[in-house]
């Protein structure tokens, strides 16, 4: 405590914030990595005319908010005023489409990851480069617009992910992290920037060349982990922090996407190197060997934040629907006056469902909120269904549900798996679906067959992992790579629990796939049925 309080008083701390598609969070570290005070505030995407989008009041009100608490949990613990920090960062949920004109105002509400609604814009990229582009990512955003002759495009300056926008305000650098870069535009590991080739091929396109655009002029700088990306101006102090309280001049390290964020806290950026978030959507990454070889629709091609290139599985959907049935049983059990903690509520039904059925007795749930691209929905329409001789119970109807989670999940890594001979040797495991050890850990080891690793510090998340790349910005030596600076410095004495996949749950799985598979059905005729 009393070397935490003089490091503060120092200014000697460092700062991590990331912008969660729930929760924005903020982490400070010490020196030797270790979290020492943290500020979070809660929010919600909502669809506003068919586009799922947060406004800049969100986004600004939940940063202040969110680094108001840190710096009361600050002079809580320790009785110190947090002026300075030595270092830090900004992520965010990546990809989505931020556009602003030359006033810089932002010229149509935040479009979010979560949107599927540049389908044709997709597909004509991904046959453009050869390269799968998706329909979250910037560059998709952009192009859509450009195609739906939206009024907006012609007066386009820039353009950005959250987290891209948030280091603007706070340095007045118009850069992004390699990571989630990768998530606006493809990028070529060899030159670790912006594919050259690919962004010649966009200007060519007739439809572009009309507006006049040149990409390399919209797009922001590329970083890669350990360069210094700005500082933070007075403007931004005042941004971030209102009370005035806090100093300008602060260096900060590239902004980065979730997923980066989720690389260095998971110490995945190495080669067969794998991890995987869940929580409101899910994704995992394997660091690749070798180029993959034939494009795939439900396979993104990423990078880590030092640039090596990653073979991404995103999913739009995972713990949504889930967490919504646990709260109708919450409300039954309080008709009954039982109001047991969140915790208690989760940790029963979750391992109870672990003695349900192996293929969850013929149950059957699709948790899409939103469409899900792996899956080839635009939309979604939650919804459970059986046949009428199903084993129906509460373990079976849970283990359904944390099934259904990764279903999307799953028919990705099978391609990646069977027809890439792509995998990992194991998956390091972060987010909420994994706070039930023994339930969460456990499916997710059956539905990717792989064991799953649950590191001691994996519920920091991503603010931890952009406070450590902050980190890595001051303290790296000459020469020094982001994987060796996390395996020595700040992994080297981790502790992790592993999860084998039970061959029973793993074959058990796979049977449930094929009703998940067949049952897509289903799903098109709730999206069509029920608008």
């Amino acid at each position: 405590m009393a070397d935490a309080k003089a490091l503060i008083a120092a200014g000697k701390a460092i700062l991590g914030i990331e912008f969660g598609s729930t929760r924005i969070k903020a982490v400070l570290i010490d020196e030797e990595h270790r979290p020492i005070a943290q500020g979070a505030h809660d929010w919600e995407n909502r669809l506003e005319n068919g586009v799922w989008t947060y406004s800049l009041d969100d986004i600004w009100d939940g940063l202040t908010d969110c680094y108001a608490k840190l710096a009361a949990d600050v002079e809580k613990q320790y009785g110190e005023k947090l002026t300075r920090v030595a270092a830090m960062g900004v992520s965010a949920m990546m990809h989505g489409y931020m556009a602003f004109d030359e006033k810089e105002e932002l010229l149509v509400p935040f479009r979010t990851w979560r949107n599927t609604i540049t389908g044709e814009a997709a597909k004509k990229l991904t046959d453009l480069f050869g390269f799968n582009v998706p329909e979250r990512w910037s560059i998709s955003h952009l192009y859509q617009a450009i195609l739906n002759k939206e009024p907006h495009v012609p007066q386009i300056k820039s353009f950005t992910t959250l987290a891209g926008y948030i280091h603007w305000q706070l340095t007045g650098e118009r850069v992004l992290g390699l990571d989630d870069a990768s998530g606006m535009f493809p990028v070529d590991p060899a030159t670790k920037d912006y594919n050259r080739g690919m962004m010649e091929k966009f200007d060519a396109l007739p439809e572009v060349q009309a507006h006049g655009f040149k990409l390399a002029q919209l797009l922001p700088k590329a970083l890669p982990a350990g360069e210094q990306a700005g500082m933070l101006t007075a403007e931004g102090a005042k941004k971030l922090d209102p009370t005035g309280t806090l100093q300008a001049g602060i260096p900060l390290c590239p902004p980065e996407g979730d997923a980066g964020t989720g690389m260095a806290a998971t110490n995945s950026v190495a080669q067969r190197t794998g991890n995987i978030s869940a929580g409101t959507s899910v994704f995992s990454m394997v660091v690749l060997e070798r180029p993959l070889k034939a494009v795939h629709p439900e396979i993104d091609v990423v990078t880590t934040p030092d640039g090596a290139e990653v073979a991404m599985v995103h999913c739009n959907n995972c713990t949504s629907d889930l967490n919504a049935w646990v709260g109708l049983i919450k409300e039954a059990l309080a008709l009954f006056g039982e109001t047991p903690s969140a915790d208690d509520l989760y940790g029963k039904l979750y391992l109870n469902a672990m003695k349900g059925d192996a293929d969850c007795g013929g149950l059957l749930a699709y948790n899409y909120f939103s469409g899900e691209s792996i899956t080839g929905f635009t939309e979604g329409r939650p919804l459970f269904v059986r046949r009428p001789d199903a084993k129906m119970s509460l373990a079976n109807f849970m283990r359904t549900h944390l099934y259904t989670a990764l279903g999307a999940l799953k028919a990705g890594n099978d391609i990646l798996r069977k027809e890439e001979g792509v995998s990992a040797d194991f998956f390091y495991g972060a987010g909420g679906f994994f706070k039930v050890r023994g339930a969460g850990d456990r499916v997710m080891a059956a539905a990717l067959d792989t064991e799953i690793r649950l590191m001691e510090t994996a519920g920091e998340g991503g603010p931890w992992g952009q406070a450590l790349l902050a980190a890595y910005m001051m303290n790296k030596a000459e020469g020094e790579s982001l994987g060796d600076y996390l395996n020595n410095r700040v992994f080297a004495d981790g502790k992790t629990e592993a999860c084998k996949p039970d061959a029973a749950d793993v074959a058990g799985f796979d049977r449930f796939m094929e009703d998940y598979r067949a049952g897509y059905a289903i799903e098109r005729a709730a999206v069509d049925s029920l608008k």
